[in-house]
C-alpha cells in the first residue's frame, strides 16, 4: 500500500510540474501605447526632484490567465552612466489574474532621480542634464525577465492623460 501511495504522489506532482509550465513573457505578453514623461517628487529643503518614468498597457496573448506577472524598468543614460533601476510592479497576481485578451495599464518609475533648486520644467535646460531612455521588462512567476520595449523618455512633466485633467 505504501508504495502506491509513493506512484500516485509522484504522478500527482509530475501532473503540477506540467501544469505550471515555464511561460515565456515574450510571447505571453505584449506592450502597447507606451508613454515616457517624468514624475514631480515632493519637494525637501529648498529642491526639487524629478524622475522618469514609463507608462504602457500590458496585455495577455496567451490562452491562459495569468497570476504571477510582475513589470521593471532600466533607465539607462549615455555610455558612462550608470542605469537608473525602478520599482518592481505587481501586475498581476492569483486575486486578481490577468484573464487571456485582458489588458492592464502599468506606470513604472525610476529610483533614480534628478534634484536641483530650479523648477522641475527648468532642469531640462540645465548643461548636466542627460536624456535617458526607458526599457521594459516583465517576467511570469519566476521566468526570466524579458525586455519587451524600450523608448526615450520625453522632456516633458507627467502623463498626457494626467495633464489633460489637471488643464482647466
Amino acid at each position: 500500500m505504501p508504495r502506491v501511495r509513493v506512484v500516485s504522489a509522484l504522478l500527482l506532482l509530475a501532473g503540477l510540474v506540467v501544469a505550471c509550465g515555464r511561460h515565456d513573457p515574450a510571447a505571453d505578453l505584449e506592450v502597447s501605447d507606451i508613454e515616457t514623461y517624468w514624475i514631480v517628487d515632493s519637494p525637501r529643503d529648498g529642491q526639487n526632484f524629478i524622475a522618469p518614468a514609463v507608462r504602457f498597457r500590458l496585455r495577455n496573448r496567451s490562452a491562459g490567465r495569468l497570476s504571477s506577472v510582475q513589470a521593471r524598468a532600466r533607465f539607462p543614460g549615455t555610455a558612462e552612466d550608470e542605469p537608473w533601476g525602478s520599482i518592481q510592479e505587481q501586475v498581476s497576481n492569483w486575486r486578481e489574474p490577468l484573464e487571456p485578451g485582458e489588458d492592464r495599464l502599468v506606470t513604472v518609475r525610476s529610483v533614480g532621480r534628478y534634484q536641483a533648486a530650479a523648477e522641475p520644467d527648468d532642469m531640462f535646460r540645465s548643461p548636466g542634464f542627460k536624456d535617458p531612455r526607458a526599457e521594459v521588462f516583465v517576467r511570469i512567476g519566476n521566468s526570466n525577465w524579458a525586455r519587451l520595449a524600450e523608448a526615450p523618455v520625453e522632456r516633458r512633466i507627467g502623463a498626457e492623460g494626467v495633464r489633460d485633467l489637471a488643464a482647466p
